[in-house]
């Protein structure tokens, strides 16, 4: 499929073709099993290794710090699956805003006796310092706020929640501080070492590389509560994926954007600005409302948000029949994440307290690093012309 006209990289990315092939090769050559002390195992391992240096580098964290795991939805549970291994039960708080795989796995831990706590989000889909500190109990063991929100592309006050999280607790334990990352790498400049952050999760599908594996980045030590052979020393056991391993560490290399990076960061202006007119065209629409309204109606805001995730409206028109009637036309968008498709309920509008009308008929434009200017202006005419039958 030629992705030219793809706008659901949110969801998931065409994986880069000659990264997979030469990691896919590196580990036929390489097959051992990185856990055994035989030379064909030690053999693997050395690529292994190679790869946690690889990403660590890329990521500007210590090596030790990284820890494989079979995507972003693992990332997340490892740290909140690992307050089940504390002697003593208490709360955690959750934003609003969260991905499935932790808004989900929220729920189990308070079915294990766990009192989850829903930080709010404000109209804007903002989770901000004042509204965790207001969450926070004398027992509060674990906060977790996402760094960009995958559907409406916002960028959460992530390191001034860690300044308030450290500021509210003095005296007292400090919860740790875990941020789902999946939507931010690649996407927008990251600062993982940044005080009171102590975990982080990725998904290299996300970024053009192979589903099925993912990082996790360990500042605090925590105690797993899944156990098993005890690879990754214990916090992920099973045996080393050392193909994804590798081509996620390939794939970080050429894909994520940081300040060293000139080339990429390059990119990222250029893709505020092509966002900037897609929006601006959308505006021009009769039916249409971008979610927020304030990303539109306030271009310095739009700072706030991603250059590469936009959520709109179309009055008239339901977010599937808008997705099914540009994929006719060969152009693929969504309604909102993956994990959530074919259901009808839209947690993260809920918690903006957005009108059912634009629930009803939103959709989530997404962008990535090959999307030109010329293919978003195609997009953008696409989208005109389904509005144009509707408003007949």
């Amino acid at each position: 499929m030629d992705y030219k006209h793809y706008f659901d990289w949110a969801g998931t990315t065409p994986g880069d073709k000659d990264i997979l092939r030469q990691s896919l090769e590196l580990s036929l050559e390489h097959w051992g099993n990185p856990s055994s002390i035989h030379s064909c195992g030690t053999d693997a391992k050395k690529y292994l290794e190679e790869a946690r240096a690889r990403s660590a580098k890329v990521l500007g964290v210590k090596p030790e710090d990284l820890y494989f795991t079979s995507g972003g939805t693992e990332g997340d549970h490892i740290p909140l699956l690992s307050m089940l291994a504390r002697p003593q039960k208490g709360s955690v708080a959750v934003s609003s805003l969260e991905h499935p795989a932790l808004r989900e796995m929220a729920k189990m831990i308070s079915n294990c006796g766990w009192k989850v706590i829903t930080i709010p989000s404000d109209k804007r889909g903002f989770i901000t310092p004042e509204a965790v500190v207001s969450c926070l109990q004398d027992d509060t063991a674990f906060v977790t706020v996402m760094a960009v929100n995958n559907e409406t592309g916002a960028i959460e006050p992530i390191y001034e929640i860690s300044d308030a999280i450290t500021n509210a607790t003095l005296g007292k334990r400090r919860p740790f501080f875990h941020v789902d990352c999946v939507q931010a790498a690649g996407k927008i400049p990251l600062d993982l070492n940044y005080k009171g952050i102590d975990s982080a999760s990725f998904s290299a599908h996300k970024i053009c590389g192979p589903r099925g594996i993912g990082l996790l980045y360990l500042a605090k030590s925590i105690t797993p509560f899944l156990r098993g052979g005890g690879q990754e020393k214990n916090i992920r056991s099973g045996t080393e994926n050392v193909f994804g391993a590798t081509a996620f560490s390939k794939c970080l290399e050429k894909y994520y954007i940081s300040k060293e990076n000139e080339l990429l960061m390059k990119r990222f202006e250029e893709q505020k600005k092509y966002t900037s007119d897609f929006i601006k065209g959308l505006l021009a629409l009769p039916n249409c409302r971008i979610i927020p309204h304030e990303r539109a109606e306030d271009s310095s805001f739009d700072k706030n948000f991603s250059p590469w995730v936009v959520q709109a409206s179309f009055h008239g028109i339901p977010g599937q029949v808008m997705v099914r009637a540009l994929d006719a036309k060969g152009f693929y968008i969504s309604t909102g994440s993956a994990c959530s498709a074919g259901k009808n309920s839209r947690p993260i509008l809920d918690a903006m307290k957005v009108s059912a009308d634009e629930k009803e008929t939103a959709v989530r434009f997404s962008f990535g690093i090959p999307t030109t200017e010329d293919a978003m202006k195609d997009l953008l005419e696409a989208v005109k012309s389904v509005c144009s039958v509707f408003l007949k």
